[in-house]
């Protein structure tokens, strides 16, 4: 009497998806979800089972950017189940940590890559075409590409909804002017798989196969700072949840270092005038 109804995992998980656009996450959730099984409880219990599967996944050889993408799955519904559904008493997503990766892959293509990618890709795949160049001029993931629809876009914009987004946080993206015809014919007739065939047929065709779709995301961020925006503008438009996510791009903002003490009022001359006293 008067004890709170324990659930299960899955049944977070079942909730969530029911409740919430995945489709950025569905790469995570399926093999988090088969690990996890179905009577691992929501509470401690989950913590413990997702702290041994970082363990596991580490000595399989997986990438950190790989484990914390599992982990954020496991983190997110316990957040939901505390901060949400009152299924939980304390905040336990807390408890799991996602180290930043050390030696990150990060790929950054300039503006003639981007054009010859997309030059590769025929006009018969349209909306793939348009996800890909949608990606390297919005940053958006290719899930939130996939959930967008006609109520996404407003003067110009794309407005992510919380359910819509990894973080579970609303997003404002501007679209430059000449893609903003892409949006019109929403939702786009893509799908994970069509998309993939597309960026690795254009990939190999102008003999970069080491590229993947996440490097458009990357280069988006690039291409951000060399057109002068800050840091935290970075974050806002990329939806990091912190700094510190986008601070692995730190080296892009210190390019122009030098340039800027060009830029700041001559002084030397006027100190150089002043007569030099000395103080017994």
């Amino acid at each position: 009497m008067g004890r709170q109804l324990r659930r299960t995992f899955l049944e977070g998980v079942e909730r969530w998806i029911d409740e919430y656009d995945v489709t950025s996450q569905v790469k995570a959730i399926k093999p988090v979800v088969a690990y996890m099984g179905p009577n691992v409880m929501l509470g401690i219990e989950s913590v413990d089972k997702a702290r041994q599967m970082a363990k596991d996944l580490r000595q399989k050889g997986r990438s950190q950017s790989t484990i914390n993408n599992h982990i954020q799955v496991v983190k997110r519904v316990l957040n939901l189940a505390y901060k949400e559904w009152e299924w939980i008493s304390q905040p336990l997503g807390d408890k799991l940590k996602k180290p930043n990766p050390k030696n990150e892959r990060h790929v950054y293509l300039t503006e003639g890559d981007l054009r010859r990618l997309l030059q590769a890709i025929p006009d018969s795949r349209g909306d793939d075409k348009k996800v890909i160049a949608l990606a390297a001029v919005t940053g958006l993931r290719q899930g939130e590409l996939l959930s967008l629809d006609p109520s996404n876009v407003s003067g110009g914009r794309i407005i992510l909804r919380p359910n819509q987004t990894k973080s579970g946080k609303a997003r404002v993206v501007p679209v430059p002017l000449d893609a903003q015809e892409w949006l019109r014919d929403l939702p786009f007739k893509s799908a994970h798989y069509t998309i993939r065939h597309t960026f690795e047929t254009a990939r190999a065709a102008i003999g970069r196969k080491d590229l993947r779709f996440h490097d458009l995301r990357h280069s988006y961020a690039s291409l951000l700072a060399q057109a002068g925006e800050s840091m935290t503008r970075v974050r806002d438009l990329l939806g990091h949840s912190s700094l510190l996510v986008t601070s692995r791009y730190t080296h892009m903002f210190d390019r122009d270092l030098d340039g800027i003490g060009a830029r700041l009022p001559k002084l030397g001359e006027i100190v150089s005038d002043q007569p030099i006293i000395v103080r017994h």
